[in-house]
């Protein structure tokens, strides 16, 4: 099961939990404070559910800095399977990008798409210091993600998004503070 699909059926579950509990209980919720709400209902503080695409501008660390000839320029890796239309219809995005900022950014595909592939991709993207990224993502084909390879901090990530200002945006500033 994917991620999105998962925080849907956890959200879903707990609003069910959730409505059960009100219903079969008169429940006076100004005497709960937020924060034991919250604990009883993780999509009560923040909803996970509410975004399209939970991976769209997602923030977060691939693990720590990137392998040494990744450094000085933002990093784009595609997820990328032969089968994968979401992947086909970025395709084009992809190739205008790799025109317009050929020797400004790294691209790296790791390819998913059968059992050699992964082995392949995973072997690449241990030597790149991409290994926690891959493990957490093998199965989100058709997803871009721009990445500081000082840092590791991931700076846009974006899934079957054929947007190209989506991603110029962020490598223009990207470049920018170099």
């Amino acid at each position: 099961m994917r991620k999105p699909a998962l925080w849907l059926s956890l959200c879903l579950s707990s609003l069910v939990v959730t409505v059960s509990l009100v219903t079969a209980t008169t429940l006076n919720t100004s005497a709960i404070p937020n924060s034991a709400i919250a604990q009883t209902n993780p999509c009560a503080s923040k909803n996970p559910c509410a975004s399209k695409n939970p991976c769209a501008s997602k923030q977060g660390n691939v693990g720590g800095p990137l392998a040494k000839q990744l450094q000085g320029k933002p990093v784009i890796v595609d997820v990328y399977a032969s089968w994968c239309a979401a992947c086909k219809n970025i395709a084009p995005t992809l190739s205008q990008l790799k025109q317009q900022y050929a020797g400004k950014v790294n691209f790296v595909v790791l390819d998913v798409t059968d059992k050699s592939t992964i082995t392949k991709a995973e072997a690449t993207a241990k030597g790149l210091g991409l290994s926690q990224f891959l493990a957490a993502n093998k199965s989100q084909t058709g997803m871009l993600t721009i990445i500081d390879p000082a840092t590791g901090n991931i700076l846009a990530q974006h899934r079957n998004n054929p947007n190209k200002s989506a991603y110029t945006t962020v490598l223009d500033r990207a470049l920018a503070k170099k």
